[in-house]
C-alpha cells in the first residue's frame, strides 16, 4: 500500500535499490550527502563511503558515520575516486547546485556511475538549507553533459495524480482539529471539514491517483526525477 499512499519515498527507495543490486562487488560508492545513511546498507557488497555538510540541525547526532565531511563542492578526494556515486534529494539544499555537479563529475572515474534524484516540487523542509524550488529534465540535458556526464536516463517519481493524492493527505493532516485546538470557534467548522474531507484526502485520492498515472494521462507534473548518469 506504500506505493498509492507514500509513494515518492517508497518509489525512490525501490529504484536506488534495483540500480544498487546491479552494481557489481567491490566497486567504490560515494553517497553524497548521505544524511542518516538511507541506502548504506543496499551498498553493504560495496566499498561503501558517506559523505555529509554536516551542519543539518535536524539531523546532527542522527547522521550515519561520515568518512567525508565537508561542502559539496570540495568533496576531500582526489580526481576520479569512485565508480559509483549516489545523490539523493541533496541538489535543493545547495546554494550553487551546478558546482556541485562539477565537482560530483570530477571524482567519478571515467566511465563511473551517477545517480541521482532531486524534487521538482516539495514543501520547505531542512530550512534554512532549502535554496530551490526543483529540478527539470532541462537542467540536467544541459549542466550534466556540460560537466563531462552523458544522461543514460531521466524517470519522473509518477506523475500529477499521485502528486495531487500525496498533497490530499498533506491536506487532511494540516487541517486535522486535533492540532488546531485553539481556533475559537472556528473549531467546529474546521472538525466538520475535516471530518468531510477524510475519507477523500486520506483513501480516495492517493488511491485514484497511483490508478490514474499508471494510465499515463498526465506526466508534466511530478515530486521529482531520477537520473542516471555517466562520466564521459
Amino acid at each position: 500500500m506504500n506505493s498509492f499512499f507514500a509513494f515518492n519515498q517508497t518509489t525512490r527507495d525501490r529504484w536506488v535499490a534495483t540500480h544498487a543490486k546491479n552494481i557489481p562487488t567491490g566497486l567504490r560508492v560515494l553517497d553524497v550527502g548521505s544524511g542518516r545513511g538511507r541506502y548504506r546498507s543496499l551498498f553493504s557488497h560495496c566499498e561503501f563511503r558517506a559523505h555529509d555538510f554536516g551542519l543539518e540541525s535536524g539531523t546532527i547526532g542522527k547522521y550515519t558515520p561520515l568518512d567525508y565531511e565537508s561542502d559539496i563542492t570540495a568533496i576531500p578526494v582526489p580526481d576520479a575516486s569512485f565508480d559509483v556515486i549516489l545523490c539523493t534529494e541533496v541538489l535543493e539544499h545547495v546554494p550553487e547546485p551546478i558546482r556541485a555537479v562539477q565537482e560530483i563529475a570530477r571524482i567519478l572515474k571515467r566511465g563511473g556511475k551517477l545517480l541521482l534524484t532531486a524534487p521538482l516540487g516539495s514543501f520547505l523542509h531542512q530550512e534554512p538549507y532549502h535554496f530551490y524550488g526543483g529540478y527539470t529534465p532541462h537542467f540536467y540535458r544541459k549542466f550534466l553533459p556540460e560537466a563531462g556526464l552523458d544522461v543514460v536516463s531521466i524517470e519522473p517519481n509518477r506523475g500529477f495524480f499521485s502528486w495531487l493524492g500525496q498533497e490530499a493527505v498533506r491536506f487532511s493532516t494540516l487541517i486535522d482539529p486535533r492540532r488546531t485546538l485553539n481556533t475559537g470557534w472556528l473549531w467546529p467548522l474546521l472538525l466538520l471539514l475535516w471530518l468531510v474531507t477524510l475519507p477523500f484526502c486520506r483513501l480516495l485520492f492517493p488511491l485514484v491517483g497511483g490508478v490514474l498515472d499508471e494510465l499515463g494521462l498526465e506526466r508534466m507534473a511530478t515530486v521529482g526525477y531520477h537520473v542516471v548518469a555517466v562520466k564521459r
